[in-house]
């Protein structure tokens, strides 16, 4: 279901109108359509969930029982085995190699962890970490999943789209990596992440102007077509060294051209479900605003201007204005240059100011989907005019995994 942004603050309002203030939201009417529209774009792929971008049980929970999802990207060895532990999934590829030896010696430990968690190698160091935390011979053996770097770079890496990640780039590099884990006692190697991060939020309408946007659109489409290729290269490698149970990649902005990819057998998402205020920029998979957060008018300092308390939720990242949280219901408010998102209190300016009154709620948007689990205790549901439920994030839960 969609609706105009007012009618949409209408039900907002209705449904949490008894609740204390700050809280934070979820549109599941936008939620349902946005999960619908994930799955039609994977055509049949299964699309494993990024934890990260989600960061509450009952919401993994509900996607895990919907056709169309299996297992979890979780963003935390720590927060891998509290999944799979407490029964919430039963199949997490950890993205990120670990460090964590007491989460690490654990997960050794308890061979029901051990069958059902992967976790992510780029450096044969990382497999000498384990075997110091617990020698083959007294351990489980490890499921490992192997990280492919999918940055696009030119001029010998002195021009880069995408984050720094994996040191493994090329088929040779992964194959060398992989012929290590098959020949290594107490570690199996059963998949590959290739996760294109650099288009994970599909920031292809840069607000800094026609010539940056139209250098950037031309590298992303060289990435695209270069990451393509060395994928499936990189995929026969490893796959005439051992067999794979599955190659990951994907990402919200990316999903559908990732999914018609022959070797990718699964794609992963998690962004697009509550599309964040930074997904409006995307080409490929425009989401539904579902996650919002709302704060009371406790001032009105001068005409035209209301102020909200708190509202300093920040997005990681390289700092600027798309980092900040976005004014939404309802419409015609802006923050202010000056001062914008404040730790305490947010002024927000514009004509819509004139018709609020001490008490009422601003709804706002975060610039990216987890991060506003970290910053409330809970969620309410919301379906149509109504309060369906309230799921505890992992904060509320009382789990800080970074």
């Amino acid at each position: 279901m969609t609706s105009s942004r007012a009618d949409l603050r209408h039900r907002l309002n209705s449904a949490t109108g008894d609740d204390d203030v700050p809280l934070a939201a979820v549109d599941m009417d936008s939620w349902d359509a946005n999960a619908d529209e994930l799955v039609h774009r994977a055509a049949g792929k299964p699309i494993r969930i990024v934890s990260a971008a989600i960061r509450n049980r009952t919401l993994i929970r509900q996607l895990l029982a919907r056709d169309g999802f299996a297992g979890v990207l979780a963003y935390s060895l720590r927060e891998a085995i509290w999944l799979v532990g407490t029964g919430i999934c039963d199949d997490a590829v950890v993205a990120y190699p670990s460090a964590d030896r007491r989460a690490l010696s654990r997960l050794v430990g308890e061979e029901h962890l051990a069958g059902r968690i992967t976790i992510m190698v780029d450096d044969i160091a990382q497999l000498d970490l384990v075997d110091a935390v617990a020698p083959p011979e007294a351990r489980a053996e490890l499921r490992v999943c192997l990280d492919l770097d999918c940055s696009w770079q030119a001029l010998r890496g002195r021009l880069r789209l995408g984050p720094l990640r994996s040191p493994l780039r090329t088929p040779k590099e992964m194959a060398r990596l992989a012929q290590a884990v098959v020949s290594r006692p107490g570690f199996k190697l059963v998949g590959i992440q290739a996760f294109e991060a650099h288009v994970a939020e599909a920031h292809d309408h840069s607000p800094q102007g026609r010539l940056r946007e139209f250098l950037r659109r031309s590298m992303r489409k060289r990435a695209d077509q270069d990451l393509a290729s060395r994928r499936a290269s990189v995929v026969d490698a490893v796959r005439d060294i051992c067999d794979l149970e599955f190659v990951s990649a994907g990402g919200t902005g990316s999903i559908s051209s990732t999914a018609a990819e022959a070797a990718v057998t699964e794609v992963a998402a998690g962004s697009g479900l509550l599309g964040p205020a930074l997904l409006d920029r995307a080409t490929e998979f425009t989401a539904l605003p579902a996650a919002f957060f709302a704060l009371p008018v406790v001032r009105r300092p001068r005409n035209g201007v209301v102020t909200v308390a708190g509202g300093g939720y920040i997005a990681s990242g390289v700092a600027g204005k798309d980092r900040l949280p976005v004014p939404w219901l309802p419409e015609g408010l802006r923050l202010g240059k000056s001062e914008g998102a404040g730790q305490t209190q947010t002024p927000l300016h514009g004509p819509t100011a004139e018709g609020l009154a001490l008490g009422d709620l601003v709804w706002f948007r975060h610039a990216k989907a987890g991060e506003l689990a970290e910053r409330f205790d809970s969620y309410h549901l919301v379906r149509g005019e109504r309060h369906v439920d309230t799921a505890l994030t992992y904060r509320g839960d009382g789990k800080t995994f970074l």
